[in-house]
């Protein structure tokens, strides 16, 4: 492939603080698959209920709105690795994560891979966690930072960990300690063989919530135009 016909990369991301009615959730129900339906009938807590289905909810909006389709007409497959795309298509690529009451999305045209997740930032970390999760300079680097600031470089590590094996689509099946994190100028990137890896960008993103938003995302075109937006969800709002 020439350099002139590798697509510019651009990713949006786009944040939402769910709502908590009920009535929400049935209307959300609607654009919902039937497998996704089922699905949601499974989870015993009913805010796990209410995270997934507005993921797939918001998912299917933004979606919809790239290919010209209804959100209920959205079709998913999994790919070789179990990592849902849309069926038929290449692009966008997308990535959804979800987590106590915050959805996060990444909808990225001419990346080869993107992930997203995200935390809370006051999520407990045991250090036999830290131990399992992170390679010994990241536990170095987390060892000299001033005490009030290491909780929340934890949290942070995790997620970008979280969204680089997510982009790859393989999840906890990699060692996260494989895949380790340095700082140049306040951003952070992956370490490979002592430098960095120049094809991956990686960011934390404000999220307007007491989250960690991580993007990873892959691009052959050089560092990718990323946006950040709030979603509101106008189709009914709550009274």
């Amino acid at each position: 492939m020439q350099k002139s016909d590798i697509q510019p990369a651009a990713i949006e991301i786009i944040v939402w603080q769910y709502s908590r009615y009920e009535r929400d959730w049935n209307r959300w129900m609607r654009s919902l698959s039937q497998d996704e339906r089922d699905r949601a009938a499974t989870y015993r807590f009913e805010g796990d209920r209410a995270s997934f289905m507005a993921g797939r909810y918001l998912l299917r909006r933004l979606l919809s709105g790239h290919i010209g389709t209804v959100p209920g007409d959205v079709v998913f497959v999994a790919d070789k690795r179990g990592k849902p795309r849309l069926e038929g298509r290449d692009a966008p690529q997308f990535s959804l994560a979800n987590a106590d009451g915050l959805v996060a999305v990444a909808v990225a045209l001419g990346c080869d891979h993107v992930g997203i997740d995200c935390e809370r930032i006051d999520v407990e970390i045991e250090a036999a966690a830290v131990e399992s999760y992170c390679s010994g300079s990241e536990r170095r680097w987390l060892a000299e930072l001033p005490a009030g600031e290491r909780a929340q470089a934890a949290v942070a590590l995790w997620t970008l960990k979280e969204s680089h094996l997510k982009a790859l689509g393989v999840g906890l099946r990699e060692d996260p300690r494989n895949v380790a994190f340095a700082w140049k100028d306040g951003i952070p990137g992956l370490v490979d063989g002592g430098g960095r890896d120049r094809r991956w960008h990686h960011r934390l993103v404000e999220s307007g919530s007491r989250h960690v938003v991580a993007l990873a995302a892959c691009s052959r075109s050089g560092v990718p135009g990323i946006s950040t937006r709030v979603f509101q969800d106008d189709s009914m709002p709550s009274e």
